[in-house]
């Protein structure tokens, strides 16, 4: 049922020579201790429950870890759970055996009450997290390694929902009043957000927002010493410093490797770029609910209409932005949704070319003879060429009457425009690290109540659909639950909640000698290294 697909190719590029760059790269060779990785963004917070977002979410795995990894393979692997099993006599609790002899970073013994107050605490409303666990009514410790997680009704895929479920020190949470996640959308701060105490492969040494983050391998993790003893995490927003970062030796792994960057990496001698595609697709939503807009230049709400949504359809040229945004680096798509997830389908996938006119003549008949304007929202250093994008749909949506104010500005500020509603119109980004459509729905189609809907910024709340979504959580029959998801598709597809654009393809440029694979959810583990 879960597609877990073999992915990814490396190419070693040695097929020609950039002077200046492979004469630095050949001078320096790699260092087999300290791994300089930059990337387009930083981490947003270290408050391991406040935020759900990539960059944020790589760096944590290094200092904090999860009950269970999801592998290079797309395979769940064993990290502070060594098994996991539903009830041998209740199948609405999942069992959770826990690794021993594990200590966090300042040598506290990890036991199962940290894992019961870190289900309390990821389940806060202030935790970014929430409706992954809105299934799970609580969680009590049997002994010091056993848990047993109290489930509304049997949920046998539950254990995909915990590869980003960190696990806190209760102790140090207390001690620090960190009991309750940061609220990031409303500008909170707490200790958290800045110092750490986990169990992972690495310990935070040091941490200066959007300047550096420094991180040294922890002797008393339980795992095999990694080849990589420190690391430097650096954000690196525009692209071509960050490129020329890796030719000049100054960092030795670039992760967002710009699109119109790569052919040539591949052809720098020194140089080795690993691709893959990532379980990411990157779409368009607008409030289609709200009666009026905040940056409309019309008194009524043009999206709640159906004609313009249909228009915006007919008016994105996926194969366009591919080939002369992307550089072909990406998979064009009407699917919100990648084809790693279960749900996916070749007909939700398909689209066709644009067709201006009928576009045109929709907005029209929408009741918007002279067309109307409103803002565009986008990231600009959160996914590969977001801002150019956004750029390009303004194009095309320009050809059919509707006149956007592109907006285009850093994901800090960005993100909550969505999670308060004060957005019209924006992009995003949606990773599924389930590998299951009820993470798309729980968070992005369910309306914004009890745990739901977190990144609805659409507004969007079907009753029937929302019914339909909760009843997922707690279907054993997974055929009847395969089925419901296709009908959940339907709707939402019909509806045109997604104005979807395409799946992200990543692609990771590295010094000769390193390696490092293409993660699915674009989370890369520096104790993965090997070197040459």
């Amino acid at each position: 049922m879960i597609y877990s697909p073999k992915f990814g190719a490396t190419r070693t590029a040695l097929l020609a020579t950039v002077a200046g760059a492979a004469m630095t790269l050949g001078a320096t060779g790699a260092d087999a201790e300290t791994l300089r990785w930059a990337r387009v963004a930083d981490a947003l917070t270290l408050d391991p429950h406040s935020q759900n977002e990539g960059p944020t979410s790589a760096v944590l795995h290094h200092i904090y870890e999860t009950l269970v990894r999801r592998d290079t393979d797309g395979s769940l692997q064993p990290r502070l759970a060594t098994e996991w099993m539903i009830h041998a006599d209740d199948p609405s609790i999942w069992v959770l055996k826990l690794r021993e002899g594990v200590t966090f970073h300042d040598g506290s013994p990890f036991t199962a009450e940290d894992v019961v107050f870190s289900f309390n605490r990821v389940k806060h409303p202030s935790s970014g997290f929430q409706a992954l666990h809105t299934a799970v009514v609580s969680a009590e410790a049997i002994d010091d390694y056993t848990v047993h997680v109290q489930m509304t009704g049997p949920s046998p895929l539950y254990s995909q929902n915990l590869t980003n479920f960190f696990i806190m020190d209760s102790g140090w949470a207390e001690d620090n009043a960190v009991q309750d996640p940061q609220n990031f959308a409303a500008g909170e701060e707490n200790y958290a957000v800045r110092n750490a105490n986990g169990t992972g492969p690495y310990r935070l040494v040091s941490r200066d927002p959007e300047v550096r983050t420094v991180m040294e391998a922890y002797e008393g993790h339980w795992a095999e010493a990694p080849a990589v003893t420190e690391i430097i995490y650096t954000p690196i927003a525009e692209a071509a410093t960050r490129v020329a970062a890796l030719l000049s030796g100054e960092v030795d792994v670039v992760q967002d490797v710009p699109v119109q960057d790569i052919a040539r990496l591949e052809q720098t001698d020194g140089v080795t770029v690993t691709t893959g595609p990532e379980n990411r697709n990157i779409f368009f939503a607008y409030d289609m609910t709200s009666e009026t807009l905040d940056t409309a230049n019309v008194e009524d709400n043009p999206f709640a209409k159906p004609e313009v949504r249909e228009a915006m359809a007919l008016a994105i040229d996926r194969d366009a932005i591919r080939q002369v945004v992307m550089r072909g680096q990406s998979q064009p798509s009407a699917a919100p949704l990648p084809p790693f997830v279960n749900g996916w389908t070749a007909e939700m996938d398909a689209y066709g070319q644009p067709d201006y006119e009928r576009a045109a003549e929709l907005v029209a008949e929408a009741g918007y003879p002279e067309g109307f304007s409103v803002d565009l929202h986008c990231p600009n250093d959160r996914y590969l060429n977001d801002e150019a994008i956004c750029q390009a749909l303004t194009g095309m949506l320009g050809r059919i009457g509707i006149d956007i104010n592109l907006v285009s500005q850093t994901r800090s500020l960005h993100f909550p425009l969505i999670e308060n509603w004060e957005t019209d119109f924006y992009m995003l980004g949606w990773g599924v690290p389930t590998f299951d459509s009820a993470y798309v729905f729980n968070f992005l189609v369910h309306g914004r109540t009890d745990g739901y809907g977190s990144y609805n910024g659409s507004r969007y709340d079907n009753p029937e659909v929302n019914a339909k979504i909760e009843a997922l959580g707690t279907m054993t029959d997974l055929e009847a639950r395969d089925a419901l998801i296709a009908e959940i598709w339907d709707e939402v597809m019909a509806d045109r909640v997604f104005l979807n654009v395409h799946n992200q393809v990543l692609a990771y440029a590295m010094r000769d000698g390193i390696n490092l694979p293409v993660h699915p959810e674009n989370q890369p583990s520096m104790a993965d290294v090997t070197y040459e």
